[in-house]
């Protein structure tokens, strides 16, 4: 680390490093490829998923190249008239002159009278070329003529696509000018300085534009997938890590210059002191992130890809770009409150180089305060996460399909229809292959099963037949989820070839995706927490510290999952949290809680040498409260942007991780951490012990003054 400090804060090599990142920079945006987000990938099953199965052995049916197309026709609810089921009727042809299969389109009035619907079969080769287009001539041909108030609503497969890409329709651009705009105006009040807060916002949008590039040039040789919501997760965690990691280095950085006439010599400090604490906290982040990799969905496997290589690359410019450009702006970048050396004698000035100057004021006083009242300050913080947790009474896992998005798009507003005039399940089909001898068994097996509307034997292919199944429950819920699983339960008993029979379709999809993430989440957060833990102990060369470190991330963890459950039920309507958002929660709330555990850690470490656990806890909560609350609202401010983009998980991932780190920074590493360093004293650095120090903890340092008065009442 010194030697890299050396490089960025020197005279010249400063400039060199500014022009080379430039130059390489200018170089990866033009030859590096700026990669197409996919919005609506394909599912990421584990190859031995039943549903996956399916999917694969479907290629080979004669009917695997189509899609269909659902249009539904409504007045609100109000019965449709003659004229409507004729002017129905009309639509029906000209949307029939769009399908593969004109024949099989053909209108149904519900039973209630009060809708239409017709199902049109398409190339999935052409909807796959252009969604958008095929999705807008499907409505133009629904929607023309039609007797006013009644009104075409567009759903099934394509419906539904089409709703989520336009959902992601100019996402990178609306998420970027909003996160752009959050941290720009708090970084002018943090610094406050009309000036300095360019600097950092540019080196941070460099890094998220070039971690961009450089995760879709790797995508493909990776074997990932980057669709849409991982760009925008991406973004976010870029920026706000970026950022969190510019403030501790411009917070360090201040206070050097507040000692030194050099700011050359002050940002060498800085880094020096500062950077081992930034590259610990992304290397844990890009770490926990890695172990993705390890999961069974492919979705998850991307996110832990394109995100680690994102922190990688924030991390590389804050510790290499940023104090750089910080040294050739000058102090005059922190305009109106230019930090100035202290004069030779004032109180600071006469430290050890490498120890800026003690800090006075809310944060010294909090610090006394909680030192004093250390159990009462732990017991309070405890009962009021664990109050939170009550929360999680309310904790459930998985939306249906019309939960899945924010307002009222087509494809949700045509399945609510559904829902009320036919049977919910008609827009979404279970598809069960079994060898051609027993489709007939495997049939009446299907209609045996109570959820089951309808099974019909289709098309053979490969020695195995498909039986088309409809649900009576609406497309991806639980109560269809429940159907799908009692489907396999009853082939898996049934015996003879029937038992052989293959569950699949978007229903069984999406329930093996639940499966899945599940599975996913039980295996990854034990590495992660491994991960953590054995970072932590290299860095603080302690066993205990992480102990008590990690039950405190897993304590804002639980705390801000119950407070938002709660949030989602009563407040915002959701049912549940979507399948993906508690592992991408935890994830993001134990690897970014730990950098606030690494910023005000290391910070107590250091200080501890010269006075003590108890006293360098205190000291290093006055140096470092200001930093890492300013981080962490800017942290949580940021994810919060997620919420401007209309999909539910990327929503709640935005809340849950803003509460979380809430949370964190106010409370748990405000007063909780402090309180448990305070009540174990130099137990919570074992087994290591301060350096020519004994291993009791010392009283706190005495002023200079202190010590001339002490020695002319001895000296009598």
């Amino acid at each position: 680390m010194r030697a890299l400090a050396r490089l960025v804060s020197g005279h010249r090599s400063a400039w060199a490093v500014l022009g080379g990142t430039l130059v390489a920079v200018a170089l990866l945006f033009a030859f590096l490829p700026s990669g197409g987000d996919d919005a609506f990938p394909p599912s990421g099953l584990p190859d031995d998923s039943q549903a996956a199965e399916v999917t694969a052995l479907l290629d080979e049916f004669p009917s695997s190249d189509t899609t269909v197309g659902i249009v539904v026709w409504s007045r609100g609810g109000a019965a449709l008239s003659d004229a409507d089921v004729a002017s129905v009727s009309a639509r029906a042809e000209a949307l029939a002159a769009l399908s593969t299969t004109p024949q099989a389109v053909r209108p149904q009035v519900s039973d209630d009278g009060a809708a239409a619907l017709v199902a049109v079969p398409l190339a999935a080769d052409d909807v796959d070329a252009d969604l958008s287009g095929v999705a807008g001539e499907l409505r133009a041909a629904a929607s023309e003529g039609l007797p006013d108030d009644l009104s075409a609503y567009l759903t099934g497969p394509v419906g539904f696509q089409d709703d989520v890409s336009n959902s992601f329709a100019g996402a990178d651009f609306r998420l970027l000018l909003v996160t752009v705009v959050v941290v720009a105006v708090l970084l002018i009040v943090t610094y406050r300085s009309p000036v300095l807060w360019i600097v950092p916002l540019a080196v941070v949008g460099v890094a998220d534009g070039l971690a961009g590039r450089v995760v879709a040039a790797l995508a493909e040789p990776l074997g990932v997938t980057v669709d849409a919501s991982i760009s925008g997760i991406l973004s976010v965690l870029v920026f706000g890590a970026g950022t969190n990691y510019a403030l501790l280095l411009v917070a360090r950085y201040r206070e050097e210059l507040l000692r030194d006439d050099d700011r050359h010599r002050a940002m060498r400090t800085a880094v020096t002191s500062a950077g081992p604490a930034i590259a610990a906290s992304g290397g844990t982040v890009a770490l926990s992130l890695a172990t993705l990799v390890l999961a069974s969905l492919a979705g998850n496997r991307a996110l832990g890809v394109a995100c680690a290589l994102g922190v990688v690359v924030a991390v590389v410019f804050a510790l290499v770009v940023l104090p750089a450009a910080l040294v050739v702006c000058g102090r005059g970048l922190f305009w109106p409150f230019v930090p100035r050396a202290s004069a030779p004698g004032s109180p600071g000035a006469d430290e050890p180089h490498h120890h800026a100057a003690r800090k006075q004021g809310a944060w010294e006083r909090l610090g006394r305060g909680v030192q004093r009242r250390p159990v009462v300050v732990s017991v309070a913080a405890v009962a009021g996460l664990g109050v939170l947790c009550l929360g999680l009474g309310g904790y459930a896992v998985g939306l249906s399909q019309t939960d899945q998005l924010l307002g009222d798009p087509d494809s949700v507003t045509a399945q609510r229809i559904v829902d009320d005039s036919f049977s919910a399940g008609l827009t979404s089909q279970t598809t069960v292959l079994v060898p051609s001898a027993a489709a007939a068994d495997a049939a009446a097996v299907a209609e045996g099963v109570d959820g089951v509307d309808s099974a019909t034997v289709g098309e053979a292919a490969s020695g195995l037949t498909r039986v088309d199944v409809q649900l009576a429950a609406e497309p991806e819920s639980d109560d269809a989820f429940v159907v799908v699983q009692a489907l396999r339960d009853a082939y898996a008993g049934a015996g003879g070839a029937v038992s052989d029979a293959l569950v699949g379709g978007s229903d069984a999809t999406a329930y093996d995706e639940r499966t899945a993430a599940q599975a996913d989440l039980r295996l990854i957060a034990p590495i992660i927490l491994a991960v953590v833990f054995a970072v932590l102990a290299l860095l603080l060369r302690s066993l205990v510290a992480p102990v008590l470190l990690i039950a405190s991330v897993l304590a804002t963890f639980a705390a801000s999952l119950g407070a938002s459950t709660w949030l989602f039920q009563h407040v915002l309507g959701f049912p549940a949290l979507d399948t993906a958002v508690t592992l991408y929660a935890f994830l993001f709330l134990v690897a970014l809680g730990v950098d606030y555990n690494i910023f005000l850690t290391t910070r107590a470490r250091e200080e501890r040498e010269r006075h003590g656990t108890r006293e360098g806890m205190v000291r290093a909560l006055a140096s470092t409260g200001a930093v890492i609350t300013s981080a962490g609202v800017l942290l949580a401010a940021v994810f919060a942007v997620l919420g401007v983009l209309p999909v539910v998980a990327l929503t709640q991932v935005g809340v849950v991780v803003c509460i979380g780190v809430l949370l964190d920074t106010l409370v748990v590493r405000t007063v909780l951490v402090p309180a448990l360093v305070f009540l174990t004293g130099d137990a919570f650095w074992w087994p290591s012990q301060r350096r020519g120090q004994p291993q009791a903890d010392q009283r706190p340092t005495p002023e200079p003054s202190a010590v001339a008065s002490a020695a002319t009442k001895a000296s009598r």
